[in-house]
């Protein structure tokens, strides 16, 4: 029995590393290149997992040459896999990543398999919703499947936790049964219609969001940490000062340290302190699901 499912993408990376993100119409040398498994829904599920969550992974992957080597690296991270259909009319979502210097990256997606998951893959895995105690979702698969399983949680006990990423403007009552979102600054933005600069303006959006029935809103705000937003008030949790070498994931560690934090039975205000730590670390290593801490490193540096 699964205590969290994910209802998500699976992608694999190909991610290259160079001084600086080109212009457009330039071309640059890359100094490094590798394929890496991610996806949203797989990196957060990955994450979770390897922060001592029982984790099975609801989508699709394509019967071409990434298909299965991403089900293989789902189940080498201890998650599930039972409930990823391998889809004979499109191929594997892939994910083309530029990482400068810095850290900082340019992500381009095409969903291929991811695009397809359905109302029938929802359904397909009722029986396992039934016995979790959270669901994870992103905005990496079709909207309406996304709709119809905060719905179906709901009916069956399972808190959601919501991470809209990429962005979408979506109707406020699409977001009604989401127990707890966690944004970005760009993404709470898209939500709410405000601009996130600083953290008045993040706790803004919170409010906003809390406004629209939602109980729990994390705002992630990079290298400044987070602000948790409930309705007892508003809690700034800094990230410590690391040297970043590719922030891809970070906001997917930071949603698996969360769940598998509140599995523990943490307080909401350490749960987020928990989930920046797993971000933080996340954002030290190339590479989405190679860059994901365990339980043991998480729990190291959040004693510290």
């Amino acid at each position: 029995m699964a205590d969290v499912v994910v209802l998500g993408s699976l992608n694999m990376d190909l991610v290259v590393r160079t001084d600086r993100i080109p212009r457009p119409g330039e071309t640059i040398h890359g100094d490094d290149f590798r394929t890496i498994p991610g996806g949203k829904g797989a990196n957060q599920a990955a994450a979770a997992a390897k922060m001592g969550a029982r984790v099975e992974m609801v989508g699709r992957v394509g019967q071409d040459s990434f298909g299965p080597a991403l089900l293989d690296n789902m189940r080498a991270q201890g998650v599930g896999v039972a409930h990823v259909r391998m889809d004979a009319d499109a191929a594997s979502g892939i994910a083309l990543i530029t990482v400068d210097a810095a850290g900082e990256n340019t992500i381009v997606v095409a969903p291929g398999a991811n695009g397809r998951v359905d109302i029938e893959d929802l359904a397909a895995a009722r029986d396992l919703l039934a016995g979790a105690r959270y669901l994870i979702m992103q905005f990496e698969i079709p909207l309406p499947v996304v709709r119809a399983a905060i719905v179906m949680a709901r009916e069956l006990g399972a808190r959601v936790i919501l991470n809209p990423a990429p962005a979408y403007t979506v109707e406020p009552g699409f977001l009604e049964g989401v127990h707890c979102l966690v944004a970005n600054e760009t993404e709470a933005e898209r939500l709410t219609g405000a601009p996130v600069t600083d953290l008045a303006s993040a706790e803004r959006a919170g409010r906003a969001l809390l406004a629209l029935g939602i109980p729990v809103a994390i705002i992630t705000l990079g290298a400044q940490g987070a602000l948790l937003v409930t309705a007892e008030g508003a809690v700034h949790v800094p990230a410590r000062a690391v040297q970043a070498v590719d922030t891809t994931a970070a906001g997917d560690a930071f949603i698996g340290g969360l769940t598998a934090a509140l599995l523990r039975g943490y307080p909401w205000p350490e749960a987020v302190r928990y989930a920046t730590c797993a971000g933080t670390l996340a954002a030290t290593v190339l590479g989405a699901q190679t860059s994901i801490p365990t339980a043991a490193q998480v729990d190291a540096f959040y004693t510290q």
